[in-house]
């Protein structure tokens, strides 16, 4: 079976190629894959990534199987969406690739030697689709960090990228202690499936800086998904505009959130870090 380790503006993935195989991963052998001084050296890796053959009927080239590196199973990964098609696409000599997730199929496409875009769909609004607790309008809701009448925090705004994100914005995200405050947010009561926490930094209305608090994960040097929260929340505040340059600790991702069709289009780099064979 092959192995990459791959990352998307450095959100770092071990990805195994398990297409004809009878391979499952299971939740014990993710946290063993992704443990940071595991098998994939210090860094570790961030999500481990199974690609199956499609399902029936499909038209994808393959189905992608998501794991957090705590062994936790979920359903959209943007970034790991872009390396994958990247291995499609080396592997067919094409500019397109079709992924099929657990929240349907993406569309991926060659924007550079080394850069694709991935359409990730319409963003969730709706405060079941997130899922939260209880009804509330999702453009601003309802969580505080501090005193009520000063809150450190407040405001934030929340959407589902095919995982539930919070994301607030912050006047200096470097001055802004995530690893404190996002283990305590990801398991926030509103959140019964625990929510994704990004922290955003508006330089322009079409640039912000950004970090996430990734539930499973924790603090990593990328979040698709998340960049493409933060200018879906951003917009509807009224904040940014619908084309906007995200800078990661990774490196950039850009999002446009297209008014056509509100599908969110994500454009970033893929590294590939190394690629071996191992034993099914």
């Amino acid at each position: 079976m092959k192995l990459y380790v791959m990352n998307g503006a450095g959100n770092r993935f071990a990805i195994f190629d398990a297409r004809g195989s009878r391979f499952r991963m299971s939740p014990d052998m993710a946290v063993k894959t992704g443990a940071r001084g595991g098998p994939l050296g210090d860094k570790g890796a961030d999500q481990i990534i199974v690609l199956h053959d499609p399902l029936p009927g499909s038209d994808a080239q393959i189905f992608m199987d998501i794991w957090n590196n705590d062994g936790g199973h979920v359903d959209a990964c943007g970034n790991a969406s872009r390396c994958a098609a990247w291995l499609l696409m080396r592997e067919s000599g094409g500019d397109n690739a079709l992924i099929q997730t657990a929240i349907g199929v993406l569309h991926a496409t060659r924007k550079g030697e080394l850069s694709i875009a991935v359409d990730m769909g319409k963003p969730r609004l709706g405060w079941e689709d997130i899922p939260l607790s209880e009804a509330m309008h999702t453009h601003h809701i309802d969580v505080k960090v501090g005193p009520i009448d000063n809150p450190v925090l407040s405001n934030p705004g929340a959407v589902n990228m095919g995982n539930p994100h919070c994301v607030f914005f912050v006047d200096d995200v470097m001055a802004t202690d995530i690893e404190r405050l996002g283990p305590m947010l990801e398991f926030y009561p509103l959140f019964p499936q625990q929510a994704n926490i990004g922290f955003a930094q508006i330089i322009a209305d079409d640039h912000i800086r950004l970090r996430v608090w990734e539930r499973g994960a924790g603090l990593t040097l990328a979040c698709g998904t998340g960049a493409c929260a933060a200018v879906v929340a951003g917009v509807r505040q009224h904040r940014l505009s619908r084309l906007c340059r995200v800078d990661v600790d990774g490196g950039r991702l850009d999002i446009h959130w297209r008014g056509s069709d509100d599908h969110v289009i994500m454009t970033g780099p893929i590294e590939l870090e190394h690629e071996g064979e191992m034993p099914l």
